[in-house]
């Protein structure tokens, strides 16, 4: 098997939907400045090398149909010859085509692949998506799996005595957290900056504008957040709930691209790549408390790479909820220290089919500043699944 490296990993950032900069731009076309923006990034590397685009979208309706990375691909500098394929895994589809490209790569079928997600939930208010028939069979016997996934965060709370006070403190820290590393240049690192037109809607008088803007930043954040702030909020979900708009993680637009190749073409092409994909597993859980996944994939990824918990130096788990980010923490005794140190999706925000992508860049990177080794991403998957995947910093 061939050792497999992440040599660039890029971002947009990311817009508020329905009223952010992004709430006119289609998945496809932000899909496809990231691949310009990797080829411009790295000259060494002919496009026509480029074996396959795969990309995740966890809403693959309207625009988001019909095969978004072929269309991303053609859209691109890459030539015609560069195929495409489209993944679902939901909040961990990103996660999952960086594992799929890498996994070919090792194999030996490929040597150069591009990987990651883009998500426009924006898209929601420009178009019918068609209808979703839920079936019958699954209705009667596992209702849960179609709940939303505000009521999976509300009965991980319940269920394992996750209180809204602890909540609210750790959505906070997130914020915090976000906030510094913004200060510090970290975000801007990843991020490539997009030229793009968004429709304005005045309050007032309904009126609406498109406006030319450049999307260099994420806008989802908010640095003047407190604790008394995040207490004044009502249950966005159950009436007598403890998950709010505060402690959970915000609907956004972006995409996020991750170049792979095998290591030997990467020090063949002089290439300095941010790290090694080292494994990835699945797990499943009862989908009602779909927030605790990680809990179940953790292990099973420690178990099959021969780590422990203490031999992880940074660890990136999404940010669906507070309340399963603290259960998933606290059950599988992960120092806070090491764990979202930069803030994650409740500050940041979370386009469901990017945020896998965005947080491997963004591990490797982290782990590079700080001189570590090993970083784990991991997030929660609808239906009742965890995901995790398990990198190396050269």
């Amino acid at each position: 098997m061939k050792d497999v490296v992440i040599v660039d990993c890029v971002r947009t950032g990311l817009a508020k939907s329905f009223r952010g900069s992004f709430n006119l731009a289609r998945s496809d076309d932000m899909a496809a400045h990231l691949i310009n923006s990797l080829l411009e990034r790295n000259p060494a590397l002919d496009p026509a090398e480029v074996d396959d685009v795969i990309l995740g979208a966890a809403n693959q309706a309207g625009e988001q149909s019909y095969n978004l990375a072929r269309m991303a691909a053609i859209l691109s500098n890459l030539p015609i010859g560069t195929t495409g394929t489209t993944v679902n895994r939901f909040c961990a589809s990103g996660l999952q085509t960086i594992a799929m490209a890498a996994n070919q790569i090792a194999s030996g079928c490929s040597d150069v692949m591009m990987a990651g997600g883009a998500e426009s939930i924006s898209m929601r208010l420009r178009q019918d998506q068609g209808s979703f028939q839920q079936n019958p069979r699954l209705l009667e016997e596992k209702p849960a799996i179609y709940m939303e996934m505000g009521n999976t965060a509300e009965v991980v709370a319940r269920r394992y005595g996750v209180t809204r006070e602890a909540q609210d403190a750790y959505a906070l820290q997130s914020q915090q957290r976000y906030a510094k590393a913004v200060a510090a240049g970290v975000m801007a690192e990843e991020i490539v900056p997009m030229a793009t037109t968004m429709k304005k809607v005045d309050r007032e008088t309904k009126a609406e504008t498109l406006v030319d803007v450049v999307v260099d930043r994420d806008e989802c954040a908010r640095a003047d957040t407190t604790l008394e702030g995040l207490n004044s909020l009502k249950p966005a979900f159950e009436e007598d709930g403890s998950v709010t708009a505060g402690n959970a993680s915000q609907l956004s637009d972006g995409a996020a691209i991750a170049l792979l190749m095998s290591a030997s073409r990467a020090e063949q092409l002089g290439l300095e790549p941010l790290g090694y994909f080292r494994g990835f597993v699945t797990a499943g859980c009862e989908p009602d408390e779909m927030g605790i996944g990680p809990v179940f994939a953790i292990p099973k990824l420690l178990a099959r790479t021969g780590l422990s918990i203490d031999d992880i130096d940074l660890w990136e788990l999404n940010e669906a909820f507070a309340s399963q980010c603290l259960y998933c923490r606290d059950e599988l005794g992960i120092d806070n220290d090491l764990y979202n140190v930069n803030g994650g999706s409740i500050a940041i925000g979370h386009p469901f089919g990017m945020t896998g992508a965005r947080m491997v860049g963004h591990v490797l990177r982290e782990l590079k500043r700080r001189n570590g080794r090993f970083g784990v991403v991991t997030m929660c998957v609808a239906g009742g699944q965890g995901a995790a995947g398990l990198f190396e910093a050269i």
